[in-house]
């Protein structure tokens, strides 16, 4: 009978210069979570691996003080699957929540979506597949293990002029991406502007370029880099304004009708329900960046993706937030669209397993068990330290 015997976790620093339209990294941290069972695979115990995505701050104490406790206390039993060969996520997932009320998603989202991460990878582990696979053989699909990558940088930082800016996004057209992004909003609109045109005049056919103002604007503004980036042939607006701002997000369409994209800062099903409900989301165009280690999990992201069909969107529309390789599993096993990928930066928690490159914007997923974690050394050695 598996069995989760500990879960470990440290607060580890990610920090960085760089800038968006909203906040600095200066001081980002984020958890690294070690999910310790008693399955022992080559003589070591199966330890499956976890880490909240940039953007959110580490959560140990939420982690630590509430929701570990509730795994580890449980009786071993009520957290296995029917067969009782495996360790099931849904039910590690039940007792995580235990006595969590309704709403309030913020802090608790993140917390639970990381201990989430390193528990699926346990159990891919135990059953000797890849997450994707896994996945995959779950719902009767075959794995598409051609997955889209996009480039995600652009961010302001100290100096950097548009030479330096173009310099980045040439270098990531170098190593085979044909999407890349760049940050809005930090600058005036015309300062912007000179921006996006230095970019595009760079790229030329080569690539295409979407912009992310991280939820900058109000609605006013908004309209007016609408007004101004409609001229051009952008990949996708990215969260224009708050959020939670559905009724902004629905105006802006009436402005922009080109493709829109959000949704990396909506952590629960509810919260996506509204945004198809009421934030004039067009599921022929626009695109949906659910991040599942910031939003309860792959449990949770998996009703987020039945609400979607249920208001007639493809999972091919979701792009997720982050750049990790949890997410890259859920792409690959479960027909999303792509996944963000940050080349440079968030190291060591971003990129792909070692020897993984990008080719016509695609990488190809490798056979590594669990979310493939060992495959890449130097977040590896992370890990391992932590469950040691």
């Amino acid at each position: 009978m598996p069995r989760i015997i500990e879960i470990r976790e440290v607060t580890k620093p990610i920090s960085s210069p760089i800038r968006n339209a909203y906040i600095d990294f200066s001081k980002m941290t984020s958890s690294l979570v070690a999910v310790v069972t008693d399955v022992i695979r080559d003589g070591k115990p199966v330890v499956g691996y976890g880490f909240n995505s940039n953007g959110r701050y580490g959560q140990g104490g939420l982690i630590r003080e509430r929701f570990a406790d509730r795994i580890t206390t449980a009786d071993p039993e009520t957290l296995l699957n029917d067969t009782g060969d495996n360790i099931s996520p849904e039910k590690v997932w039940a007792a995580m929540m235990t006595n969590e009320k309704p709403g309030g998603h913020g802090e608790r989202s993140v917390a639970v979506g990381t201990i989430d991460m390193a528990v699926w990878d346990a159990v891919a582990k135990i059953a000797g597949k890849p997450l994707f696979q896994l996945l995959a053989d779950r719902f009767g699909l075959t794995p598409n293990r051609k997955v889209f990558v996009y480039a995600a940088g652009g961010y302001y930082y100290p100096g950097k002029d548009n030479t330096a800016l173009c310099a980045e996004m040439r270098g990531y057209l170098d190593r085979g991406y044909n999407v890349v992004k760049m940050k809005i909003g930090g600058a005036s609109v015309e300062e912007d502007q000179t921006r996006i045109e230095a970019v595009l005049s760079e790229i030329g056919p080569q690539a295409r370029l979407a912009v992310d103002a991280n939820g900058r604007f109000d609605l006013e503004t908004a309209i007016a880099y609408a007004k101004m980036l409609r001229q051009y042939p952008l990949f996708w607006y990215e969260e224009a304004g708050d959020p939670l701002d559905y009724q902004l997000q629905a105006a802006l369409a009436e402005f922009y009708a080109g493709p829109m994209a959000t949704g990396e800062n909506l952590f629960s099903h509810q919260d996506a329900r509204n945004l198809i409900r009421h934030g004039g989301m067009r599921p022929d165009r626009d695109w949906l960046q659910f991040d599942c280690a910031l939003s309860y999990g792959l449990v949770e992201y998996l009703r987020t993706l039945e609400v979607l069909e249920a208001h007639g969107w493809s999972p091919s529309r979701c792009i997720p937030h982050g750049g990790h390789q949890m997410s890259l599993n859920i792409a690959a096993g479960l027909g999303l669209g792509g996944n963000e990928s940050y080349p440079d930066l968030f190291q060591p928690y971003g990129g792909f397993p070692d020897g993984v490159r990008v080719e016509d914007g695609h990488i190809t997923m490798p056979d590594l068990p669990g979310i493939g974690f060992e495959g890449k050394a130097d977040l590896y050695r992370e890990m391992r330290a932590l469950s040691a």
